[in-house]
């Protein structure tokens, strides 16, 4: 069916280019996360490429050039915005070239990468921008020929009328379009007509990544420029002294500069700076509580039996409720932190001249770093440029701008453009991270096993709210109690692929299996029990979609031939983040004793899928990031400081610890929802919940490698 928009006079705007016939087109993106798109000739992109951010341009020559606004670090947007813009103005993806913008906060609503939500705010935005650029190109046309404009059709960028059999490309009009008048509303394309959205498209960067043409940030230079590395306080302390006098010794440093709780080094090139730094004499001494992991266990029991909690919902008669109740299931599950580690190590550029400031490198939220680097300085944020380089992972350590602020205070300091690079090292050991969170889940069971009361009370470490208090089974439960409490850390946080949810979801479902045992029920029949309740009678407010969660619940169970084969053991979870619905299996065989992680089948309802070669490698890359990081990896403090400083002792999944993965998408007939980190959610539960079938071994904290009832397992894991 097809759609009308309204493109307000407002929202609309239209300028003939001026150099070479170009066409400029703009709209009004505010309130969705990706900006105008505006369409000017080729050679006026080129040449004004930091004056835009967004924009679609056909030159003369019928080329199109799309202009990609949020940042791009592997979630594939840089290839799918340009696919929506592409199919509504009927362009040949062949001649399509796309470029990523630069920061532009007069132009840009929401200029970011985060939450999953850049082509659900974008979806019809992007959709009105290449059709409305359609009408006024076939509006061109028709003029041209003096031929009615609906008798004329549009296919991979050339402009055609049969019964006159005149014909042109895009280029041949646009002079003409810049005049036309714009549309209050145009009509965007049924879906079933797609013929760019919904097909297989290489990642537009897939070339210069693998014949490795500069792209990150990692890789930028400019002539002339400082190199620095920085050594920072432990969390929790601050400087007492400094002797640099080593540091300063060492050949290719020129500068050592001191700044809040850090200390930089500078050179001409980053090797002799590595050196250097691990010759800075710090002394610090304690400005807030130096925390270690052995504090937070404590902390973890003293505040989970009689901290303070928040009430986050409460529906019916808890007490009452557990009062009555036949059976009781109690469960409690703990997460370590984590840090993002993502392949590219925190980087970025900085030139301070004066009041002006130019900014270059690797951010999810190229205006944070704008408006952080303006605060410090106490200039105007019209005053500095960021120009985005692509992101070489980020995973939500990228959100925030204390790296680009150690750019600008070095730069600063020394009077001169400074790139500042971050060690693996660094990483790890001064960043922000996962927060740790621990969870006690309690279920009651009446005597004919229905669940009739929920409980959970999650207790974080600077997590804010560490529940999601209207996601399932919330509504779907009579009595349901959910509390937070958060303990104010000296350690930093942040948002980790999939906030709060990412450890969350893995406890819940795990708990659910828990329930499902005591209640003598499949897994997979509670969850829907429990579904067709919240569908029949639902109790208070619904945060999810209950049509859409039965979907992939049904799905999955149908595609990973859920209890018929007793020769292998099953894990099931589904989840509900970020807009999006997945639903997944996984298998264990016993071999030779051992069990043996097959494979793990997924169901994702992420409404339309844009592109499924994108899509496919997001679910894909969730599931393994979600399993590698449950799994494998832990975080752990003494005195401030992590203990796990390297990829030798900080374990990361590796490729051959991969299974099998088989992705499918149901197509619920929604508009594009997230997909960048539903994927990871469910796959810890569903790993763990197989492990119990096969072993009888319950993991209810991660890393599982490191619990007792894991290590004489011997999980084993094979490609099929």
């Amino acid at each position: 069916m097809k759609t009308v928009t309204k493109a307000s006079r407002r929202d609309f705007l239209k300028i003939a280019g001026t150099t070479a016939g170009g066409l400029f087109i703009g709209f009004n993106w505010f309130s969705c996360d990706s900006p105008k798109v505006e369409v000017l000739s080729t050679e006026e992109i080129l040449s004004q490429a930091k004056s835009f951010n967004s924009y679609l341009s056909i030159s003369p020559t019928g080329d199109v050039v799309i202009y990609s606004p949020n940042p791009e670090l592997g979630q594939n947007i840089k290839t799918s915005f340009p696919m929506v813009v592409a199919e509504e103005l009927e362009a040949d993806w062949e001649k399509v070239r796309v470029v990523q913008a630069n920061l532009d906060a007069e132009k840009y609503d929401r200029q970011l990468t985060g939450g999953s939500g850049a082509m659900p705010h974008s979806w019809e935005r992007l959709r009105k921008a290449g059709a409305t650029a359609k009408f006024v190109l076939v509006a061109a046309a028709a003029k041209t020929w003096n031929v009615p404009a609906e008798e004329i059709t549009v296919e991979k960028g050339i402009i055609s009328h049969k019964g006159s059999g005149k014909k042109g490309h895009f280029g041949e009009f646009v002079a003409e379009a810049a005049i036309m008048t714009a549309p209050e509303e145009v009509t965007l394309k049924d879906k079933k007509d797609f013929k760019i959205i919904g097909t297989p498209v290489k990642n537009v960067d897939a070339k210069d990544i693998y014949t490795g043409k500069p792209l990150y940030g990692i890789d930028f230079q400019r002539e002339g420029m400082k190199h620095a590395m920085v050594q920072r306080a432990p969390f929790g302390m601050k400087i007492k002294s400094v002797d640099d006098s080593a540091a300063r010794s060492v050949s290719g440093v020129t500068d050592v500069v001191q700044f809040g709780t850090s200390v930089a080094v500078v050179g001409n090139t980053t090797w002799p700076l590595l050196k250097a730094k691990k010759l800075l004499k710090v002394e610090y001494e304690a400005d807030g509580a130096v925390e270690s992991t052995a504090d937070h266990d404590r902390l973890f029991a003293e505040l989970m039996a009689k901290g303070k909690a928040e009430v986050k919902r409460k529906d019916g008669n808890v007490d009452a409720a557990f009062k009555s109740a036949a059976k009781v299931v109690t469960a409690e599950y703990q997460c370590p932190f984590l840090a993002h580690s993502p392949m590219e190590p925190e980087n970025f550029f900085a030139h301070v001249q004066g009041d002006k400031v130019e900014l270059v490198g690797p951010t999810q939220t190229p205006d944070r770093a704008r408006q952080e680097t303006a605060q410090l300085l106490g200039i105007p944020p019209e005053n500095i440029t960021v120009e985005i380089t692509r992101l070489g992972g980020g995973f939500g350590r990228r959100l925030r701008a204390d790296y680009v602020i150690e750019a600008v205070e070095v730069s600063r300091a020394i009077n001169a453009p400074v790139k500042v690079t971050w060690s693996r090292e660094d990483e790890l050991t001064g960043g922000a991270y996962r927060p740790a969170v621990r969870y006690r889940f309690e279920a009651a069971l009446d005597a004919n096993n229905t669940l009739i009361g929920y409980k959970l009370r999650g207790v974080g470490m600077n997590a804010g709210n560490t529940t999601r208090e209207n996601n399932f089974p919330s509504g779907a439960v009579d009595n349901l109690l959910i509390e937070s409490i958060e303990h104010k850390s000296t350690i930093t946080t942040n948002a980790w692929r999939a906030p709060i949810t990412n450890f969350l979801a893995y406890a819940e479902q795990s708990f659910l299996d828990e329930v499902a045992l005591a209640a003598g029920k499949d897994p997979v029949d509670l969850r829907m029990e429990l579904l067709n309740r919240a569908k029949t009678n639902p109790v208070g407010e619904l945060g999810y979609d209950v049509d859409r969660m039965i979907g992939v619940v049904k799905t999955a169970a149908e595609k990973s031939n859920w209890g018929k084969n007793p020769n292998v053991k099953q894990g099931f979870s589904v989840y509900f983040s970020h807009r999006s619905y997945v639903a997944q299996v996984a298998d264990i065989e016993v071999q030779g004793g051992s069990p043996v992680l097959k494979k793990v089948t997924a169901v994702t309802d992420c409404g339309m899928v844009v592109n499924p070669t994108g899509a496919n490698h997001q679910v894909r890359g969730g599931i393994v990031d979600g399993m590698g990081h449950a799994m494998y990896t832990n975080l752990t403090f003494e005195n401030g400081v992590p203990k796990q400083r390297n990829f030798d002792s900080y374990r990361l999944i590796r490729m051959k610890e991969v299974p099998e993965i088989d992705t499918h998408f149901v197509d619920s007939g929604f508009d594009p929802t997230g997909l960048g980190e539903p994927a990871l959610p469910p796959t810890g539960g569903a790993i763990a919940n197989a492990i119990f079938a096969a072993t009888g071994r319950r993991l209810r904290s991660q890393p599982f490698i490191e619990q007792k009832e894991f290590s004489d397992i011997k999980l084993e894991i094979k490609r099929a």
